[in-house]
């Protein structure tokens, strides 16, 4: 019998697709294939919701990820492979959203826009509404990479001087003060009025149908609301009256409704009308951003809500900031992986340019796989170069609408040879911003200081996305979303923010703002400087992979901090280790902590170094021995990877006209389909 799935017999369950490699018995803590009865036809809205569905069937076309939490559990899956399209998220009822559209006629973005609404509503500890995206893609017509920016920007009044006032040394996590301007409504309107086919009605019905009929907790809600109850019944009792159903925590797997949220969409919906599909998405916008949801923003930030100072602070954001801001294009920072790949990323406004930093700077070293796990040799240039990287994102990162931003340097050749000589044989404990092109870097004084914010008291719920703590204990998320269609459509997509724990519920609204302005620094003269209009250097960050200039894989993963380091994981797997999407994803993985944080406290830890025990002791016993201050954090534990491909790209691919989609078994309910 298999330990995770006791009733069932182990020749059954390998029929049925539930693979494990345990040494032990059966498919035990592995991810679970179920099918995704998908309806064809024409795309409207009366089919949507109930063709989605995921059954608990046995199938071959999803891949549902399980949490491993056996050491000695060795999962190992494959990649979901078809011929129409494929599709991977960190939840699996919006995977089959985006899988019910790609089988209805819908392209990769129709699909993407249906997916990222839906996980506003069933994870909202991690997205919501009232937050912002990245996103990285190509087109059927267009192999060239492009971002679409949905970054939102600092309010108007938002200055160092009123943050001062208002008592903050930095600026808090949590609360209305940190709000910027919401993007995430406009960032998938614009994608689907520019490359999708859909009406707005047809994409966000499954999101609104499971927030009006309600949608089943993921564990992780309750527990987040377990850390906050008290919390919202004392300071937030909007958020209480949503969330804390008969004022008790609600139980995993209960099912909640937001009727709030639906009847805003539903109003929205009703804005939206025009003579044609463009004209429809446009005026829904407009009913955002210049209509009844920018007024009851700036209504509700009015009045003053407890953050974690302490203290009792009002919003910044009103209708004015609302109105003259919309999402926006730009070309994509391309730069060379080696053997043949190139990575596409966002700009230095969010933190994307650090992994095409790490790939460059690693480009020097014999990188070492061999059964798909890193070397210590490996491991130890990685987190060198991860440090020198980060330190650069410390000191030139930042709106580059607002001051230089020398990345043309960064990127270069000459800088890069000059950065690897620093890379020696033991861990550095330093930060050490470069001088690309002559210039000097300037660190703010508070991240200057090792282990600043470490074991601060603060008051209120958490932030957010910090993913992982350093013992590789999950504190918060994004999440992600990567579609590839069968004309050559491809994106990933990084939704945040908006995080049902970390501001309080707007009640004629059923969302909260973001907290995205934390990223800021209350210090003159800083690349990433609090000020008025200035978009936060984010660390959401998607990516597309290309090999030999063709699109190959769309990645990315939650995590903050560490989402360009997990993601750098599976490109050294897939590049120098020739695994799999899957393969790849299951390869234990790492990240550095010697470097500070993005999120309040924003402490740092010089030698810090987070790894799997996969990894090996022996690995593992080398990296201390050079000085990293390792901290194992189990056997499946850092990471929440989502990916699709191309078969002719992928190492062990399907060939042409093959799509790949995988999913990392770390997220516990991720999903990843192909058809």
């Amino acid at each position: 019998m298999c330990a995770f799935w006791p009733s069932v017999g182990r020749n059954r369950a390998v029929r049925r697709g539930w693979r494990c490699r345990s040494a032990r018995s059966g498919p035990c803590c592995t991810p679970r294939a179920v099918a995704a009865p998908v309806a064809e036809g024409a795309a409207g809205t009366g089919g949507v919701q109930r063709a989605h569905r995921v059954a608990a069937t046995a199938g071959r076309g999803v891949r549902v990820s399980r949490p491993c939490e056996d050491a000695g559990v060795a999962p190992r899956g494959f990649d979901r492979i078809g011929p129409r399209g494929a599709v991977s998220s960190t939840h699996h009822l919006g995977t089959a959203a985006a899988a019910t559209v790609l089988a209805r006629g819908g392209n990769a973005f129709d699909a993407a826009v249906a997916c990222g609404f839906v996980l506003q509503v069933v994870e909202p500890h991690l997205c919501g509404p009232g937050g912002e995206l990245p996103a990285v893609f190509v087109t059927a017509d267009d192999p060239a990479p492009k971002v679409l920016c949905a970054q939102g920007v600092a309010p108007a009044a938002a200055t160092i001087d009123r943050l001062r006032t208002e008592g903050c040394g930095i600026v808090p996590g949590t609360g209305l003060l940190p709000a910027t301007v919401p993007g995430a409504w406009d960032g998938w309107l614009t994608l689907l009025r520019d490359h999708g086919r859909w009406e707005l009605a047809d994409v966000l019905e499954p999101a609104l149908g499971y927030a009006a009929g309600g949608f089943p907790l993921v564990p992780r809600i309750p527990v987040a609301l377990g850390t906050v109850a008290e919390h919202f019944r004392t300071h937030w009792p909007t958020s209480a009256v949503t969330w804390l159903p008969d004022g008790r925590v609600p139980r995993p797997g209960e099912t909640v409704r937001l009727p709030a949220l639906a009847a805003t969409w539903q109003r929205l919906l009703d804005a939206a009308t025009g003579p044609s599909r463009e004209a429809r998405i446009d005026a829904a916008r407009d009913a955002w951003y210049r209509g009844f949801v920018a007024e009851e923003i700036e209504r509700f930030c009015t009045t003053p809500v407890r953050d974690e100072t302490g203290l009792d602070h009002a919003g910044l954001l009103t209708a004015d900031d609302l109105a003259g801001w919309s999402s926006h294009y730009e070309d994509a920072l391309v730069a060379d992986a080696g053997r043949g790949w190139s990575v596409a990323k966002c700009g230095p406004w969010s933190q994307g340019p650090v992994l095409l930093q790490q790939l460059r700077l690693l480009s020097g070293v014999d990188v070492e796989l061999p059964g798909g796990v890193a070397t210590e040799e490996t491991v130890h240039a990685a987190a060198e170069a991860a440090k020198l990287a980060f330190a650069d994102r410390e000191a030139w990162y930042g709106d580059p609408a607002e001051g230089d931003v020398p990345i043309t340097d960064l990127l270069s050749d000459r800088y890069t040879a000059a950065r690897q000589a620093l890379i020696g044989p033991v861990s550095d404990g330093g930060l050490r911003p470069g001088s690309p092109g002559g210039r000097e870097p300037r660190i703010g004084a508070y991240a200057a200081r090792p282990g600043a914010g470490r074991g601060t008291g603060v008051e209120g719920p958490g932030t957010g996305e910090p993913t992982v703590s350093r013992e590789g204990v999950a504190r918060g998320d994004t999440v992600h979303v990567d579609v590839v269609d069968a004309a050559g459509n491809m994106i990933s997509v990084t939704p945040s923010g908006g995080w049902l724990q970390s501001s309080p519920t707007i009640p004629s609204l059923g969302f909260c703002l973001g907290t995205r302005g934390q990223m800021f620094w209350l210090e003159e003269g800083l690349p990433s400087s609090l000020a008025p209009g200035r978009r936060p250097r984010t660390t959401l960050s998607p990516t597309l992979a290309f090999r030999d200039g063709a699109p190959a894989i769309a990645l990315g993963t939650p995590g903050g901090d560490q989402q360009d380091q997990w993601q750098l994981c599976l490109l050294l797997a897939v590049v120098h280790g020739d695994l799999d999407l899957q393969a790849a994803i299951d390869a234990p993985a790492w990240h550095s902590t010697a470097f500070p944080a993005s999120f309040a406290p924003r402490g740092w830890e010089p030698h810090g170094l987070v790894v799997e025990s996969r990894l090996g002791a022996d690995t593992l016993a080398g990296l201390r021995r050079r000085g990293h201050d390792v901290t194992d954090a189990g056997a499946w534990a850092l990471g929440r990877m989502c990916a699709v491909g191309r078969g002719e790209a992928v190492p062990g691919g399907g060939g042409p006209g093959a799509l790949h989609a995988a999913v990392d078994p770390r997220s516990g309910v991720g999903a990843a389909i192909a058809l």
